[in-house]
C-alpha cells in the first residue's frame, strides 16, 4: 500500500496520532534508521528555506538520503511530460516531496508514479506547515477544540489548510480576508456543512476578538509579486499590530509561517514581542515532517 500526504483532511483519524508522534520525537531528539538505504527526491519549483532544510534534516535523521531537483537542473515539465518523469523517478527513488504551483501536478505524479508523494506546498494548500502549526498550538493547549484561532489576510494556501485542520481538530477558526482574496469557497462550505466551526468575515478586528492564536501570512506570496501594489491597497488595515493584538485573549499567541514582511502583514513590535511563537513553528516543521515520513514509510 502506498501512502501519500497531499492534504490534511485526508488524514482523518491519523491526524491527532501524527501530532502526538511528532511531539514525542521532539522530546526524545529522535533518530532512527527507517529510511536507511532509501533516497527521497525533493522536487522544488518554488524556492525555499524552511521547507527544504527541514525535510533534508528530517530524512537524514531517519537514516535516508535526498536529492534536490529544481527546474533549472532538470527537464521537469519542460521537454518531458510530467507523467514520464513520474515513471522514471519511481524506478530510481523511494518518494517524491514536491513544492510546486498547481496541485494537479501532484495528482499526475501519484497517478503515473509508484512511490509516495508528499505535498510540500502548492497554490491550494500547505499541509506540512499547518500540521506543524497545529503541533505548536497543541504543545501549549492540548484541548484544541476549546481554542479560538484567527486568520488575518490573504485566503491563500495556508488559509485553506487551516480550514482543513479546523475540520479535523475542532478548533474555532475565523478568517478575515478582503473581498476578492477569499479562501477556497467550496472547501469553506464543505467545512461548514460538516459542522466545523469556521467562518469568513471582512474585519480583522472581528476575527481577532478573543482569539487564542492569531495567524497571518505575507500579502503577496511567491509568484504574486506583480500584484504587490494592488494587494497593499486591498490589505490596508490588515496589519497585525499591537492595537489589533490587544483585542485577542490576554495570553494570545502570534503565528506566522515565515518569511515575514515586517511593516506589512505584521508590525515589528508584534513579530519580536513576547506573544510571538513564529520560531517555535519553524522548528516544529522538522519534527512534524519526521512524523509524516515515519507514517508514510511504516506502511512500505
Amino acid at each position: 500500500m502506498i501512502r501519500h500526504f497531499i492534504d490534511i483532511r485526508s488524514l482523518g483519524k491519523n491526524a491527532l496520532p501524527l501530532i502526538n508522534r511528532a511531539r514525542q520525537m521532539k522530546r526524545e531528539g529522535f533518530r532512527g534508521e527507517l529510511l536507511h538505504g532509501k533516497v527521497l527526491v525533493l522536487i522544488f519549483e518554488k524556492a525555499s528555506t524552511r521547507t527544504r532544510i527541514s525535510f533534508e534534516v528530517a530524512i537524514r535523521r531517519l537514516g535516508g538520503q535526498c536529492i534536490l531537483m529544481t527546474p533549472a537542473e532538470s527537464q521537469l515539465g519542460r521537454s518531458e511530460p510530467l507523467k514520464d518523469t513520474a515513471r522514471v523517478l519511481s524506478r530510481y527513488n523511494d518518494a517524491l516531496i514536491v513544492r510546486t504551483f498547481g496541485e494537479e501536478k501532484l495528482h499526475q505524479l501519484m497517478e503515473y508514479g509508484s512511490i509516495p508523494v508528499i505535498n510540500a506546498l502548492t497554490d491550494q494548500g500547505h499541509p506540512c506547515q499547518v500540521m506543524s502549526d497545529v503541533l505548536t498550538m497543541y504543545e501549549r493547549t492540548p484541548v484544541l477544540a476549546s481554542q479560538e484561532v484567527a486568520w488575518v489576510g490573504d485566503g491563500n494556501n495556508m488559509a485553506n489548510s487551516f480550514i482543513e485542520a479546523a475540520m479535523l481538530f475542532g478548533f474555532s477558526l475565523t478568517l478575515a480576508c478582503p473581498e476578492g482574496y477569499d479562501p477556497d469557497m467550496k472547501l469553506l462550505a464543505e467545512a461548514q456543512n460538516c459542522g466545523a466551526k469556521v467562518r469568513l468575515v471582512r474585519d480583522p478586528a472581528e476575527a481577532i476578538q478573543g482569539a487564542n492564536y492569531v495567524n497571518t501570512d505575507v500579502w503577496a506570496s511567491m509568484g504574486q509579486e506583480a500584484e504587490q501594489r494592488a494587494r497593499e491597497k486591498a490589505f490596508a488595515g490588515f496589519c497585525v499590530d499591537a492595537k489589533l493584538m490587544a483585542l485577542a485573549a490576554p495570553d494570545a499567541k502570534f503565528m506566522h509561517c515565515l518569511p515575514a514582511h515586517r511593516g506589512e502583514e505584521v508590525s515589528e513590535e508584534v513579530f519580536e514581542g513576547p506573544a510571538s511563537i513564529v520560531f517555535d513553528q519553524a522548528e516544529n516543521r522538522l519534527h512534524m515532517q519526521m512524523a509524516i515520513l515515519e507514517w508514510i514509510f511504516s506502511e512500505q
